[in-house]
């Protein structure tokens, strides 16, 4: 028996399943969830989301939000969450080129903060687009 895991945003549930190990990216850095889980709530930064089910994994970029673990549950409360096969590359690699123009524009009207928010954002993207890639090959 597994952990229950729900991804959602406020546009829709992403996933939901039941899961052997849940990887999520904390503000404190990478966590493992497993089941019966001690309870925790925390933030969660721009990454990547990787969920083992028996042999398989699949990948979800987030964009930061919250994490709440029971024993039996995780709930993501993800701003944005993507699956791998729903990554466009070529728009995040759009996001990723302009935001490293506007961190290296060193114009006054640019926001660093947001800059590199968004490219932290447009990199947890295209880390789970390749590994979607690799695991086709």
């Amino acid at each position: 028996m597994g952990i229950r895991t729900d991804i959602v945003t406020a546009e829709r549930l992403v996933f939901s399943e039941d899961a052997d190990l849940v990887v999520v990216p904390g503000v404190e850095g990478e966590m493992a969830i497993l089941p019966h889980h001690a309870p925790l709530m925390t933030m969660l930064q721009p990454g990547e989301v990787r969920i083992k089910m028996g042999a398989e994994e699949y990948y979800l970029a987030v964009s930061g939000g919250f994490l709440e673990v029971k024993p039996q549950r995780v709930t993501i409360l993800a701003d944005a969450a993507e699956r791998a096969d729903e990554i466009d590359v070529a728009r995040a690699e759009a996001a990723k080129r302009r935001a490293e123009e506007r961190l290296t524009g060193r114009a006054a009207e640019v926001n660093n903060v947001a800059a590199e928010a968004a490219l932290h954002r447009a990199l947890a993207r295209l880390k789970v687009a390749q590994k979607r890639r690799q695991r086709r090959l």
